[in-house]
């Protein structure tokens, strides 16, 4: 239940909502009482039990000898005037009663609804806003699939099953103490002989239950499992294609599927095996109560026979809230589990967090500083004794072989992980002591992979600058070398590009996310090897657009083309995480080691 107090903290907002459904389902619960004993009356004058009673009772309290009599006196005045008219008066107080129970429960459920949607929306909102915080280094670990069904279908077993349990938990119980406190009036030894066995009932019904949490977990991490099949597959669908490897993917999904397949049988024959128990065991306490309140009616003769019919009345009254009860059980057992794994995501603390002083420095004055930065994602370091200085309105070039290092000094700087040891500072002031988003405000930033989203040009762009002018879009597109292009296609600026950009060419791709930089304007510029998968007149129109970019800005290029960083400012050619040599490109070119041999490689491809 832990688990259920932690999600019903997002009722919080919606608490007028609970007290009145609260309200309803107390109405509710007593109509729903007061429509079956309103059967009494009707009873007794059918049965005609009593003999005529022609005088009122005096009033000595809220007896049961003083409601019968009172009831019977009613009765007897009505009778005088046609023993139809009685009728119609006791078949209107049983309507009555009933369309109360009836109005009063659509409003339960009127207002819960607001509340189980409200929780809905907020836990997703939340997991979303915690799925963007979490660092780079969270999804490296984690499957994107199982991180899309905690926010959609974990999410949603929530709503179907702890937040069903609100309908329940004040209806239900005071459905059944309301209708215990009737069957006690009518016959409290009655009553006491039937609860002997409900405890018993209970505890096999308990039984049952106890390993729908963990069957349920399985299931939940099972269709995790098949929408990252699902995810990776649409986004490798060329490759997969291009393969062959159809029937490779459909094999693994099908191998989750049956998986999911299974477990999910075994899950919901157990749930399913709930109301059928607990309805079969309702029916044995009814058989013994009707055994033992028969011997009352008719040995004893200490009940009267319209008494014994409205109790056991009430008596399968108590079966419909009892299921409901025993349902919901099963519920919170296998709502646990998605409550847990949805928890896991909001409890998970990023392991890069602002620091209690963190400064907000929104300009860049000076110098980027590295200082003896050293790092590793797992065991090996990929950095080691890492040092260099970038003075402002200069570029540096970070070249050398795959795995060297370089696009990881981009993911330190950018703050999108960690440093181990060492320190990078920004006009003498190391990052860690910088708010995220003031230091992330600084950077511009450009992708080997170009990340565009399924919109148009115009909101991908805005992405860089939200309340950014016409006149600023169509500037960044020009600098961008993309203006020409964009303005031929056919709804220009508002052109739709696809899926990840799929409807337009790499270049294309690459210019836009060059503007989107541009639009922002920050004072300093990262580039991550941002032309290395284009063809040569591609590469040349984003060479140009990154050098108009590049001019009065602070760049660091992580570059593979070594054409397209000669007039850097700086170059430290990299080797297993450390510098080996820097200096511009003629300095190095002049010393005949490292650099020259990358460079006479390259002009041989």
């Amino acid at each position: 239940m832990n688990y259920f107090k932690k999600i019903l903290v997002f009722a919080k907002p919606y608490k007028t909502y609970a007290v009145l459904n609260i309200i309803a389902n107390i109405l509710y619960a007593l109509f729903s009482t007061l429509a079956m004993v309103s059967l009494f009356p009707m009873l007794k004058v059918l049965f005609g039990e009593d003999e005529p009673l022609y005088e009122k009772p005096v009033y000595d309290g809220l007896s049961k000898k003083y409601i019968e009599d009172y009831l019977n006196f009613f009765i007897t005045q009505k009778a005088e005037e046609g023993a139809t008219d009685v009728l119609m008066y006791m078949v209107a107080l049983v309507i009555g009663m009933f369309l109360l129970k009836n109005f009063f429960n659509y409003l339960a459920m009127f207002f819960i609804t607001f509340l189980r949607n409200g929780v809905l929306k907020d836990v997703r909102n939340a997991m979303f806003r915690k799925t963007l915080s979490l660092p780079l280094s969270h999804y490296s670990e984690k499957r994107k699939g199982d991180t899309l069904a905690r926010i959609t279908s974990d999410v949603l077993e929530v709503q179907h099953s702890f937040l069903s349990i609100l309908e329940l938990v004040v209806r239900e119980p005071l459905t059944i103490i309301f209708t215990i406190g009737a069957m006690v009036f009518i016959s409290w030894e009655l009553t006491l002989f039937v609860f002997i066995f409900i405890p018993i009932s209970g505890y096999i019904i308990s039984l049952i239950g106890k390993s729908l949490k963990k069957k349920s977990d399985k299931v939940q991490q099972e269709q995790g499992y098949f929408l990252s099949i699902l995810e990776e597959s649409l986004s490798g669908l060329k490759i997969i294609k291009g393969f062959n490897a159809e029937k490779v993917f459909t094999r693994k999904f099908e191998e989750s599927t049956n998986n999911f397949y299974d477990f999910s049988n075994k899950l919901l024959n157990r749930q399913n095996l709930a109301s059928p128990t607990s309805e079969f065991l309702g029916i044995g306490v009814i058989a013994i109560l009707l055994w033992y309140g028969g011997r009352l009616v008719l040995i004893d003769g200490s009940l009267e026979a319209s008494m014994f019919i409205t109790y056991m009345g009430l008596s399968y009254q108590i079966l419909t809230p009892a299921k409901a009860i025993s349902k919901a059980s099963y519920g919170v057992k296998k709502g646990n589990a998605a409550a847990e794994r949805i928890l896991e995501i909001l409890e998970t603390e990023s392991n890069i967090q602002d620091a209690p002083n963190a400064v907000e420095k929104k300009d860049f004055t000076s110098a980027i500083e590295i200082k003896n930065l050293s790092f590793k994602y797992e065991a090996d370091y990929v950095l080691k004794n890492f040092s260099v200085k970038v003075p402002k309105g200069t570029s540096l070039a970070l070249v050398g072989q795959s795995g060297s290092g370089k696009s990881t000094i981009a993911n330190l700087i950018t703050r999108f992980y960690e440093t181990n040891e060492g320190s990078i500072e920004i006009d003498g002031v190391d990052i860690r002591k910088k708010k995220k988003k003031s230091l992330r405000g600084l950077m511009g930033l450009v992708t080997q992979e170009s990340i565009l989203f399924n919109d148009s040009i115009r909101e991908n762009l805005k992405i860089g600058k939200e309340d950014a002018t016409e006149e600023e879009l169509i500037n960044a597109l020009k600098i961008a070398n993309a203006y020409d292009f964009v303005m031929q296609l056919p709804k220009g600026l508002d052109t739709n590009v696809g899926d990840s950009g799929g409807k337009l060419s790499g270049g294309q791709k690459q210019r836009i996310s060059i503007a989107r930089a541009v639009l922002k304007n920050p004072p300093i510029m990262i580039l991550d090897e941002a032309t290395s998968a284009l063809d040569t007149e591609s590469e040349r129109l984003v060479q140009e657009a990154l050098e108009n970019m590049m001019k009065n800005r602070t760049s660091i290029v992580i570059a593979h083309r070594l054409s397209t960083i000669q007039k850097a400012d700086q170059i430290a050619v990299m080797h297993q995480g450390e510098i080996v040599e820097i200096g511009t490109h003629e300095e190095l070119m002049q010393l005949g080691k490292a650099y020259y041999k990358l460079v006479e490689m390259q002009s041989f491809e």
